[in-house]
């Protein structure tokens, strides 16, 4: 069985498990199902907290709603009463509900699906996860812009993993995991993998390189 991610990072330098506010932004529409599996696999796993998710109405038609069966394959069945849902109509009430869930100290995790937030809004969701001890997570399809986020992570999906009993099988699935902003810690670049046994995602090794992606170098977050 593999070891989670969180006992990886003494040897690897992968960065601590997400605390306050966190960005996740995709390369392609195609990436966000891998964005949503990520961000799950960085929040803790003893917190019996349920995780609530606030996607907006175009958002859930373009990308779909989470499969439950699918959520607790993913070692995620033991998070007390699991995934809450909630829908906005407007980035405005999606933020408010975030911000609500966050400061209420009843889930472990809000996420949302919202592209414009400004500095000012991701510090009022900094200071609502505090307050609440739990973790705010941003699912965007666009980078750049200021904000309070403690990390940035630009995510690509990979060619699936081949399945060494069946060559002929999709084996599972993988990504590229891009830290490009932080407070605390450098860029890099990791792949993370699906593992066989408990399904969760599992460090596989750092790319090759630098450690930063193609697509320009950014520093620590302000």
């Amino acid at each position: 069985m593999s070891p989670p991610l969180q006992t990886l990072s003494g040897s690897t330098a992968w960065p601590a498990l997400a605390e306050g506010l966190e960005e996740v932004c995709v390369v392609g529409t195609r990436d966000m199902a891998g964005a949503f599996a990520f961000a799950l696999s960085r929040l803790p796993q003893d917190d019996g907290r349920p995780v609530l998710l606030a996607a907006g109405r175009r958002w859930s038609g373009e990308h779909g709603r989470p499969y439950g069966p699918g959520f607790r394959g993913a070692g995620l069945d033991g998070r007390g009463a699991g995934l809450i849902l909630s829908e906005g109509r407007t980035e405005s009430e999606l933020l408010w509900i975030m911000e609500q869930a966050l400061r209420s100290g009843a889930v472990s995790a809000a996420l949302t699906t919202v592209e414009a937030a400004s500095l000012a809004q991701t510090r009022r969701l900094e200071f609502a996860a505090r307050d609440g001890a739990a973790v705010g997570v941003l699912l965007r399809q666009t980078e750049g812009g200021l904000s309070a986020a403690r990390r940035r992570w630009r995510i690509t999906t990979l060619r699936s993993v081949s399945n060494p009993d069946d060559l002929r099988s999709p084996g599972g699935f993988a990504l590229s995991a891009e830290l490009t902003r932080s407070r605390s810690e450098r860029p890099g670049v990791w792949k993370l993998e699906q593992d066989d046994e408990t399904h969760r995602l599992r460090l596989a090794d750092r790319l090759a390189g630098d450690g930063l992606g193609e697509r320009g170098r950014t520093g620590l977050a302000a």
